[in-house]
């Protein structure tokens, strides 16, 4: 229990300290971090390599600045530099998350992850939180994880309110109506 206190209050410093570095420069990087946070996360490789103690801070560096540096704000960048830095490369999903939470709630707003197999345009963006906030009852600010695996439709997490509306579950659903 001690570990999971421990790993959540380090979680919260990072995030807390990403979001103080991102008001002083003026600028919102949360969404931006969040999704690049959740792309480089997806690859147990490139992970594998950004925790790797045997190889120097600068490679790290090269590495971020190749992948995202051309799709990312310079803060954003060297956020996720300062994090991988730090040794914290495996949380860096974690981080992002909780970075997120914790700009949404300095608007009283929430979170809501949604899995959809492309991009998503602004106005369906729109549609989405207006949806998800009248289906919640609250705010919702939406970070979206292209994931190509959710065949059609979507997949929210709203805190742990899970609504899928993807066409894999609609049939699982049929099949346990079904039995």
């Amino acid at each position: 229990m001690a570990d999971a206190t421990a790993h959540s209050s380090r979680i919260d410093g990072y995030a807390s300290a990403l979001l103080d570095i991102a008001n002083t420069e003026g600028e919102s990087v949360d969404d931006e971090m969040y999704r690049a946070a959740k792309a480089l996360n997806g690859n147990a490789e490139l992970i594998d390599v950004l925790s790797d103690a045997r190889i120097p801070g600068e490679r790290k560096q090269g590495i971020i600045d190749e992948l995202i540096g051309n799709r990312a704000s310079q803060v954003t960048v060297a956020a996720i530099n300062f994090v991988v830095a730090a040794g914290q490369a495996r949380h860096l999903g974690d981080i992002a998350a909780r970075l997120a939470e914790l700009a949404a709630e300095a608007e009283g707003d929430v979170v809501a992850e949604v899995r959809a197999p492309l991009a998503l345009e602004q106005d369906q963006l729109d549609r989405l939180e207006a949806a998800l906030s009248k289906a919640t009852g609250r705010r919702v600010q939406v970070k979206v994880v292209v994931d190509p695996s959710v065949i059609g439709g979507l997949v929210a997490k709203v805190g742990d309110t899970v609504l899928d509306g993807s066409v894999e579950g609609r049939f699982t659903e049929l099949r346990e109506q079904w039995g």
